[in-house]
């Protein structure tokens, strides 16, 4: 699947009503979520859903697990600014890694792996608010 046609589904995905699409062409696969929507308090409109991105599978068939908000708070994708992010698309993990830091009332938690696998999808959500179960990241096998 060739990058101008992902360009077009995001697009899609981001001007629709949809939260999930998926798209398989040959032995390709695209996953493409929107997250949650936002209103804008200022203009009183939505704004544009957070989205993750995604890495094609190469293999149809890899089962993801997906990595969820486990409180309300503050994500951040860093250990601290400035820093390079915990994770990047395509990272292969360990059980229990920290994948990002979510602050909830000056506590920090830590969200970690729930087992190995390789970084397929990735919110693009950091320094912003998530709320308990917006997805943050894919791991595929």
């Amino acid at each position: 699947m060739d990058l101008e046609k992902i360009k077009t589904l995001i697009d899609f995905v981001g001007r629709s009503n949809v939260t999930e699409l998926s798209v398989t062409e040959k032995d390709t696969t695209v996953r493409i979520f929107r997250v949650r929507d936002q209103l804008s308090a200022e203009e009183g409109t939505a704004s544009p859903a957070s989205t993750l991105t995604s890495l094609a599978s190469a293999t149809a068939g890899v089962a993801f697990e997906t990595v969820t908000a486990p409180v309300f708070g503050i994500l951040h994708r860093t250990p601290a600014p400035g820093e390079p992010p915990f994770v990047q698309i395509g990272d292969v993990v360990e059980e229990g890694q920290t994948l990002f830091i979510i602050e909830a009332m000056k506590v920090f938690n830590r969200v970690a792996a729930p087992r190995a696998g390789r970084i397929a999808a990735l919110t693009d959500v950091d320094g912003a608010e998530v709320e308990v179960g917006d997805m943050l990241a894919e791991i595929a096998e």
